[in-house]
C-alpha cells in the first residue's frame, strides 16, 4: 500500500527505460546498450564487465541469459544475483528515476502551440516518459504505448527557453 499512490509514475519511469533500452538495442545494438547503462557496466570484446564486482561469474556457470531489471530503488548502485539454473540478474538504476518525484513544468511551449496546436502540443510535453493512452486520456481499456520521436525533442528543446 505504500506505493500504491506513486505506482503510476514509477510504472512509467520504469516503462520508458524498459522502451530506451529496446530501442537502444535495436538501433545500436548490444555493446551500446551496455556501455549506456551504468558507470559499473562495460562491453568489450565480446564479454560483459562489472566493476568492483567481488567475484567473476563464469558463463559456464551462470545459467543462460542475463535479465535486466530496471529499478527506482537501487539507489546509485547495482545489484547482482546469481543463482543457477536461472539466468543471472542485474538491477540498475531506471533513467529519469532522478526526477521521479519532481514535476517539471511547461515553459517555453507557447509558440509551438500556436504551430502544433494546443492539445498536441499538451501531448509531447505530457510524454516525457512514454505513456499509455489510459494515462494520457484517463480511460479504461485496450492501450497503446505512445513516446516522443526525435522530431517531437527536437521541437520542445527548441521551444524551451
Amino acid at each position: 500500500m505504500a506505493l500504491a499512490p506513486n505506482w503510476a509514475r514509477i510504472r512509467a519511469v520504469l516503462e520508458a527505460d524498459i522502451f530506451h533500452r529496446a530501442r537502444t538495442v535495436a538501433e545500436h545494438g548490444t555493446g551500446r546498450l551496455f556501455n549506456d547503462l551504468h558507470a559499473a557496466v562495460s562491453w568489450d570484446n565480446n564479454a560483459l564487465r562489472l566493476a568492483r564486482r567481488k567475484r567473476n561469474v563464469p558463463r559456464e556457470s551462470a545459467g543462460t541469459g542475463l535479465l535486466l531489471m530496471p529499478s527506482a530503488f537501487t539507489g546509485p548502485g547495482l545489484r547482482t544475483r546469481v543463482r543457477p539454473p536461472d539466468p543471472p540478474q542485474l538491477a540498475y538504476p531506471a533513467r529519469g528515476v532522478g526526477a521521479l518525484w519532481v514535476t517539471r513544468p511547461a515553459t517555453g511551449v507557447s509558440t509551438l502551440a500556436s504551430v502544433l496546436g494546443r492539445s498536441r502540443t499538451l501531448l509531447l510535453t505530457e510524454l516525457a516518459t512514454p505513456a499509455f493512452t489510459t494515462e494520457l486520456a484517463h480511460r479504461a481499456g485496450r492501450s497503446v504505448l505512445y513516446a516522443r520521436t526525435t522530431v517531437a525533442e527536437t521541437l520542445l528543446e527548441a521551444a524551451s527557453p
